[in-house]
């Protein structure tokens, strides 16, 4: 099984040991961040810091002022490391012991952007902008995303590329001293404080024959019960059906269907543009290009909700989250397992990978990584992805190589 972990270029440049300790643990192959979102980490094995903070989203090596000449929404370069091309830096260290790097590039998350064009961002049913999470409908989004996908995803040295957040990115996301608890939102309402009501999706759902004016009001009336308290959140994060079978209750089957019907067709364009960027600029046909994915449609996030059957249409294949009892891998596994063994090809099969985190302080379970990745394998995993190699602890990544070295026997 073809093992890749999360790395960022961080955990990599500066500390001449880390290919070693990686190489030690059994990895071959790391997905190596180009492209991401602002965040804090921890760095517990770097000889000179414990914590970076990367305080905007931003691309980790530096763009080329040519490439986004003529694009209106541009990417920072990461200004948190003294080096000019951490992923370069990073990605030659690790070929140098003999570790392949592929790309991981976050799209649609993007906080700073989102900030200083309000207008590309999502904006919910009252009004409200999400700043973190730009709108894939929105023309100057997809110029962005097809351009930071292309530079990011194929930068000299990739084996392949990553897309993350590739999709619609909506109501959820861990803020700086949040206070949203207060009200628990389950996946229905999830969807339904996601859906957007730009200027962009405005026009998207009057052309499938919906006011938006009205569509808005409907979608306020399916939240009142949630704010008040009547309606609790519902089905669990794992019951997908039932998740959908509650915004119809909510909102009534013909304004799902259709809020469902403009989403997608966004979101598959969003996509196909997106992956075309990449193959494109690497300009090898053996460059794989894959999407984080959710098997359930109306899903948004990092792992953004596709078609099964669509997706691997037009993607190389896919990253599945699979961190949680077997059920969950299961169904998470299945739908796409099913949709492989409908266009198997011989030499031309998607790639189907289980996102299994090792990180216990992350609720994962790197003891039982071996029986988490041979039950994945069964239900139709054909890779495996460790999150993440860069924060976890030695000993969660002790545990990590004994799996490994159990699943490889």
């Amino acid at each position: 099984m073809n093992v890749s972990a999360f790395l960022y270029p961080w955990d990599v440049v500066g500390d001449p040991d880390a290919p070693r300790r990686l190489a030690d643990l059994g990895i071959g192959r790391v997905t190596l961040a180009s492209a991401y979102h602002s965040t804090r980490a921890l760095t517990p094995r770097h000889p000179h810091r414990r914590l970076v903070t990367a305080a905007h989203s931003a691309v980790l090596y530096p763009p080329s002022p040519e490439h986004w000449r003529d694009v209106p929404l541009r990417p920072r370069a990461q200004r948190w490391l003294e080096c000019a091309d951490p992923w370069g830096e990073a990605a030659a260290m690790l070929a140098d012991a003999g570790i392949e790097a592929s790309t991981w590039v976050v799209l649609t998350h993007n906080s700073l952007l989102g900030g200083e064009h309000p207008r590309a961002a999502v904006r919910n049913a009252y009004g409200d902008s999400y700043p973190w999470a730009l709108c894939v409908a929105r023309p100057e989004v997809l110029r962005y995303a097809v351009a930071l996908a292309a530079e990011a995803g194929a930068r000299p040295g990739a084996r392949g590329a990553e897309l993350e957040a590739c999709g619609w990115f909506g109501v959820e996301h861990a803020h700086a001293h949040d206070k949203t608890a207060g009200v628990p939102l389950g996946g229905a309402a999830r969807y339904l404080t996601s859906l957007c009501f730009c200027g962009s999706c405005r026009h998207g759902y009057a052309e499938l024959g919906a006011d938006p004016d009205e569509l808005r009001d409907a979608v306020r009336a399916a939240l009142a019960p949630v704010w008040s308290g009547e309606r609790g959140p519902g089905p669990g994060p794992d019951d997908r059906e039932g998740e959908w079978a509650e915004v119809v209750a909510l909102l009534g089957s013909g304004f799902a269907a259709l809020t469902l019907a403009w989403r997608t067709r966004a979101a598959r364009a969003f996509q196909r543009a997106t992956v075309a960027a990449v193959r494109e600029r690497a300009g090898r046909p053996d460059f794989p290009v894959l999407l984080h994915a959710d098997p359930a449609p109306h899903r948004s996030g990092s792992n953004a909700g596709v078609d099964a059957a669509d997706v691997l249409t037009h993607a190389d294949g896919v990253v599945l989250p699979c961190t949680g009892p077997e059920a969950v891998r299961e169904d998470v596994l299945r739908p796409f397992r099913t949709a492989v063994e409908g266009r198997r090809r011989d030499g031309d099969e998607p790639v189907i990978a289980a996102n299994l985190t090792v990180v216990s302080g992350m609720g994962g379970s790197p003891g039982t990584l071996a029986d988490d990745a041979a039950h994945a394998a069964a239900l139709g995993a054909s890779q495996l992805r460790l999150y993440h190699a860069g924060v976890a602890a030695d000993a969660d990544l002790a545990l990590a190589a004994r799996e490994l070295a159990r699943l490889s026997a």
